[in-house]
């Protein structure tokens, strides 16, 4: 009995010193983490080489993609983004004033930021657009007047949507440069002009490898068409 513990013990010292001297498995892409920022100035997340590739179009200030963005997030990273099966990109499809402000705030910053930032405002939307229904007639006026920044600031105010992402480490200095930046507000209205003349008449709009899916409004029904192109 001895010898053959003597015979394992040197089995499994050997063993051990093999797979010491193997090289480990190189871990693969992180595909949750990866964003790309398109020349049109959409974001990308996900394999830039996925045999998928999700576009969608949303407003801030629509509660069907506020829905959307509830029910799909998880499912679309978790089994669709995190194995590079498929990519989402995210386009704007402004309705109002208070959209477009919105937008321009979840575009500020890197573009790794952009992703938690829409997220963000997506989750929280019944809670910064209450104000919209107890609005002053002063309100208004300010959300529609003066130069375009300072429509922007004032929404931001009203909304407190600086409150919202200073709670992400925002400045307020750095938030009001975004929201004077003209350039990211003709990409973003570029992105509503594209979507417009492909025949979206609401949001969300969806696409799959750049063809648009007419009819096609929920999770549930984009998952469908995702499944089958797998």
């Amino acid at each position: 009995m001895p010898r053959l513990l003597k015979r394992l013990a040197a089995l499994l010292i050997g063993a051990f010193a093999i797979s010491l001297a193997l090289p480990a498995a190189a871990a693969g892409p992180n595909w949750l983490t990866t964003v790309a920022l398109t020349p049109q100035g959409s974001h990308v997340l996900g394999n830039p080489a996925a045999p998928i590739k999700v576009t969608a179009w949303i407003s801030y200030t629509c509660p069907h993609c506020a829905e959307f963005e509830r029910v799909s997030d998880g499912p679309m990273r978790i089994g669709y983004i995190a194995p590079g099966k498929a990519s989402i990109e995210i386009k704007h499809l402004l309705r109002d004033p208070i959209d477009a402000t919105v937008a321009q705030l979840a575009n500020c910053g890197p573009k790794e930021r952009f992703f938690a930032n829409h997220g963000l405002f997506m989750r929280r939307q019944a809670e910064w657009i209450a104000p919209l229904a107890s609005a002053s007639a002063a309100q208004r006026q300010r959300w529609s007047s003066g130069d375009h920044a300072a429509q922007r600031r004032a929404i931001a105010s009203d909304f407190h949507l600086y409150e919202i992402l200073e709670g992400r480490g925002y400045r307020r200095v750095e938030l009001d440069r975004c929201l004077a930046d003209e350039a990211l507000a003709n990409r973003i209205a570029g992105q509503t002009v594209e979507a417009i003349k492909l025949g979206f008449e609401g949001t969300p709009g969806f696409a799959l490898n750049g063809l648009p899916l007419a009819g096609t409004y929920t999770w549930a029904s984009l998952e469908m068409q995702i499944k089958a192109r797998l």
